[in-house]
């Protein structure tokens, strides 16, 4: 590392602008046009074409490498794995257009309102329930945020403890399989989502329960922050033909669908078209589904896909000229040299991801970070499908993360009058605490994302 920064600075010094300060340049110049609220795929493509043609006039780029965009392009329209992005989309569009998911929140509500906590419980569960069907965090947040905090604060809960437990169950839709960030980080780490899918279960179960251990243990020695529903008015039979209805189906559809992807009978794109036509049928069946749904549904999936698309294409001619420049070697180099091996390579990207987490989306840390990282874990000796859960769970924290994690907004939007944001931002903190414990967690047991991955093998 020492050496390689020497030698750059020699070279600056001697007037000869080297790959790597041009490179460097690039980076930077990238990350100020972000900053400045361009969008990010015309940044990427914006930076590419700047810095590619100082590259040219100085000698340091051959245009003769773009030859291969078309091939990118190309391979990135015929790639399989992203083909499960708009399967998944309209799945959760469906359900949540519908109502579906609203009555599904409604009716664990009622089931688990009676126990100390038992609403913050219900969401919790509703939010693993969703994340493992949807896949989209605004979405979940949304929904929660707009029928279940009402109703927490209708009944005595803490403020603070009813917008975070509905921020951090949202936010499971981020690391429960089929989330959309470990189909993105399948694509940029090139492994099987598959494997990504089943190594992601265990840690996702792991962040649902800690935050149901959290409430319950709340709930019993502070029952005045999260008191219980009076008895509900419902008869027994009468819930239990609610809970028939609108929980059953959609357990149904979560094991169809990624119990399909974990035994090996379809891949995560068939599956994802398993799970789009089984929301149909469920909307179809509580007599919900119109065209009317199918154009919404459809209008929000296009507007998903249209935007992952137009980032891959504008960062695949951005990663073209950055490694032409020598920028992928030069990174890769450091973070292979980092003193402390691969444990400090480890706190690095952890680190890097997070403080990406609190500005960006992220499936736009995934198409900046991973291809810069990716080479050097590689490099390391580390499991990638490990690698990527870890990301994942990162990416989760920094979605909750004040003052602007993404999470924090979206139910911000939905709030009732009288919910102030300082507390929904510090209703994030410990969450955070618990996220960043089961973060620690996988890193020291590899086992929690490994086992079920050789299992599946």
């Amino acid at each position: 590392w020492v050496e390689t920064t020497i030698n750059s600075t020699i070279n600056f010094r001697e007037g000869r602008m080297g790959f790597e300060w041009l490179a460097i340049g690039m980076f930077v110049g990238f990350f100020f046009i972000l900053m400045s609220g361009y969008p990010v795929a015309f940044a990427f493509a914006g930076t590419g074409l700047l810095f590619g043609g100082l590259g040219w006039l100085l000698g340091d780029f051959d245009p003769n490498r773009l030859l291969l965009l078309p091939n990118h392009w190309f391979g990135t329209m015929s790639n399989f794995t992203l083909l499960a992005i708009p399967s998944f989309v309209f799945l959760g569009a469906i359900l949540e257009k519908s109502g579906l998911a609203e009555e599904l929140l409604e009716t664990i509500g009622l089931l688990l309102g009676s126990l100390r906590g038992g609403l913050a419980l219900a969401v919790i569960v509703v939010g693993t329930l969703l994340a493992a069907t949807t896949g989209v965090v605004a979405a979940t947040v949304i929904i929660m945020g707009m029928f279940s905090l009402p109703l927490m604060l209708r009944y005595g809960y803490d403020t603070r403890l009813a917008t975070g437990v509905i921020v951090a169950s949202g936010t499971l839709a981020q690391l429960i399989p089929p989330s959309l960030v470990l189909l993105v980080l399948s694509d940029q780490l090139g492994i099987p989502v598959g494997d990504l899918f089943v190594g992601a279960l265990i840690p996702g179960l792991m962040l649902s329960g800690c935050y149901a251990l959290y409430v319950l243990v709340l709930g019993f020695f502070r029952p005045d922050l999260a008191p219980a529903m009076p008895p509900s008015t419902l008869t027994s039979g009468e819930l239990f033909q609610r809970s028939l209805r609108a929980i059953v189906p959609p357990v149904i559809l979560i094991f169809a669908v990624l119990g399909s992807i974990f035994f090996g009978l379809a891949t995560p794109t068939e599956a994802g078209c398993v799970g789009a036509i089984g929301a149909c049928i469920l909307a179809a069946f509580n007599r919900r589904l119109s065209w009317s749904l199918i154009e919404e549904a459809a209008h929000a999936t296009a507007v998903v896909s249209v935007v992952v698309i137009m980032i891959l294409f504008c960062s695949a001619f951005f990663s073209i000229v950055f490694d032409a420049l020598g920028g992928k070697t030069l990174i890769t180099n450091l973070l292979v040299a980092l003193p402390g091996g691969k444990l400090a390579f480890l706190i690095v990207s952890n680190i890097i991801v997070f403080l990406l987490g609190a500005f960006l989306e992220f499936i736009e840390i995934c198409f900046i970070a991973m291809p810069l990282l990716a080479p050097a874990a590689q490099a390391l000796g580390l499991d990638l499908v490990w690698f990527g859960v870890i990301m994942a769970i990162n990416l989760q924290t920094a979605f909750i993360s004040p003052p602007v994690g993404f999470s924090l907004f979206y139910l911000q939007s939905v709030v009732p009058p009288g919910v102030r944001t300082s507390d929904i931002h510090r209703s994030a903190l410990p969450f955070m605490a618990l996220q960043g414990l089961v973060l620690v967690l996988v890193i020291i047991f590899p086992a929690t994302v490994l086992w079920l991955v050789n299992l599946a093998a």
